[in-house]
């Protein structure tokens, strides 16, 4: 099976700084196949047919703690739940000069549709879509400073998903059915 391990909160601001070569050894090591990473904020393309995805992710932070001395959230989808994501993404959404749009994944914890009663959402400037695994949220960049997008930030919700534009996440996805089929 081919997964996607998102790593929340590396290589950001300076803060929890992880090679991407020693993070794919690291990988290696504890018996994923075919690891390939994906820019440096902790994108981990792998295939393993040996454990669920909670044991997967148990056994990545475990490793990153092990090599790095970090304690890292992964968030482990296969193939199949993110194509289920990219299916949702209006194929106009870009991240670009003019819009901003990102793909907030949920840890399992507060993977419902009601999490969207906890956010702050501006109907006239924001467009928002609960799917399956995440939360899909687009804002014209004229309109970012007004967006509720601002208000999760620091909020209990923040703490359990990981977010990726647009770009990167449709790039992923390319990534992930690529190996497939290879």
């Amino acid at each position: 099976m081919i997964y996607i391990a998102l790593l929340r909160g590396i290589n950001v601001g300076g803060k929890n700084k992880i090679d991407m070569k020693q993070l794919k050894q690291t990988f290696e090591q504890v018996g994923m196949n075919d690891v390939v990473t994906y820019i440096n904020t902790g994108n981990i393309i792998f295939s393993s047919d040996s454990l669920s995805k909670t044991e997967l992710a148990r056994a990545l932070e475990g490793a990153i703690y092990n090599d790095f001395r970090l304690q890292i959230k992964v968030m482990v989808r296969s193939v199949d739940d993110v194509r289920g994501i990219i299916d949702a993404i209006p194929d106009t959404w870009k991240n670009d000069k003019n819009m901003t749009s990102d793909v907030m994944f949920l840890w399992d914890e507060i993977d419902d549709e009601s999490v969207l009663e906890n956010l702050v959402i501006k109907p006239d400037i924001d467009t928002v879509k609960y799917v399956p695994g995440a939360i899909l949220w687009s804002v014209d960049k004229k309109n970012v400073t007004k967006s509720g997008k601002t208000k999760i930030i620091g909020s209990k919700i923040y703490k359990q998903v990981t977010v990726r534009n647009v770009n990167t996440a449709r790039k992923i996805y390319e990534l992930m059915s690529d190996e497939i089929v290879e």
